[in-house]
């Protein structure tokens, strides 16, 4: 209890000093954002004591073991209006909006200083995103043994906690980030809608309910109702949040887009406004130089010998003679010299 205090006291004395760092801590740096979290589980860690900040939506958590961290205060967070708008604990999709009403590009902060992740099951994939013997799947499938227990990927608010459909038992998870998360199939649920969950915090088992041909979670990303492949935030295999900033495409929730890479994809889907304008300049001279070349290339000349006529070298040519006087600037009616240059195309 003792090193708890004095570590309570040093962080007292701490908070007026790193306020400034932790705001800029907090900016939205690409560098930043660009970096990948492994899977965390803090509820493994038991807390012994909280302390106020000065910020009433942030405290400081003080953990047995001696370390500390700053978390949001769920009271604070769920105040909102992305905890109340289009909020039903019934309708899978309560925003009823199509894809091709969001935005072609944006960004979501998925995971900052003060969030944490958890893997919801470090595998490899069993079922992908995308179309699945004629019909839409709008997530994938992780293998998950009956009983094992499902933990949620991010703080956030139950919304849905009721068995539905093809989903079966199916807990959907909204972030204070618009983001939803559903964890479909399970054998149990052990939250219910209005409960406030953090990261690693188990809602429920896995199992093989609703339309299931054996034991496994169906996980999928919303954002605001649409749909798009979980590879895009979580390398599953590796258990890891890709980046912490998620820069989202409008091609993203094409049921047919699933989550492929380069490193080259990576550099264009995390460029700036700025960076993007004149990527977009440079595009434009490159074409406009190939335009040029292109045109260069085709161009072709015919010189003038004894006896040739316009309407001969149109002939020939398979051109007009108004056409040969336009790009010669010539009448028809001009007398041609011999050895004289025509361009023909």
């Amino acid at each position: 209890m003792r090193k708890l205090l004095l570590v309570a006291a040093g962080l007292a004395a701490a908070l007026a000093v790193s306020a400034q760092e932790d705001r800029q801590a907090d900016s939205l740096r690409h560098a930043f954002g660009r970096q990948k979290l492994p899977s965390s589980n803090r509820k493994s860690t038991p807390y012994a004591d909280t302390l106020d900040t000065g910020n009433t939506a942030v405290k400081v958590v003080l953990y047995n073991n001696g370390t500390y961290r700053y978390v949001k205060d769920p009271a604070k967070v769920v105040e909102d209006s992305v905890f109340t708008a289009n909020w039903d604990t019934k309708a899978v999709n309560p925003y009823r909006m199509e894809p091709d009403q969001l935005p072609d590009r944006f960004s979501i902060w998925v995971v900052d200083t003060l969030d944490s992740f958890c893997c919801p099951y470090q595998t490899q994939p069993r079922s992908h995103f995308g179309y699945r013997h004629g019909r839409r799947h709008q997530g994938i499938d992780l293998p998950y043994p009956t009983g094992t227990p499902v933990h949620a990927a991010f703080d956030g608010k139950v919304r849905i906690s009721d068995y539905v459909g093809g989903y079966g038992n199916l807990v959907v998870i909204r972030h204070a980030n618009g983001l939803e998360t559903f964890y479909g199939h399970l054998s149990r649920r052990d939250v219910q809608s209005g409960d406030w969950v953090n990261a690693g915090e188990i809602i429920g088992l896995g199992g093989s309910t609703g339309r299931s041909t054996g034991p496994h979670l169906h996980f999928e990303t919303r954002y605001k109702g649409a749909a798009f492949d979980p590879s895009w935030l979580i390398d599953f295999e590796k258990g890891t949040l890709r980046h912490r900033l998620l820069k989202v495409r409008s091609w993203y929730f094409n049921p047919n887009q699933r989550y492929v890479q380069s490193v080259d994809d990576e550099d264009e889907i995390f460029r700036t406004d700025e960076e993007d304008r004149i990527a977009a300049e440079e595009k434009a001279k490159k074409e406009a130089a190939a335009r040029a070349a292109a045109e260069a290339a085709a161009i072709r000349y015919h010189t003038v010998r004894s006896g040739d006529t316009l309407s001969g070298i149109a002939r020939k040519y398979h051109t007009s003679v108004r056409q040969l006087c336009r790009l010669n600037g010539i009448k028809e009616t001009t007398i041609l010299r011999v050895g004289q240059r025509l361009r023909v195309h």
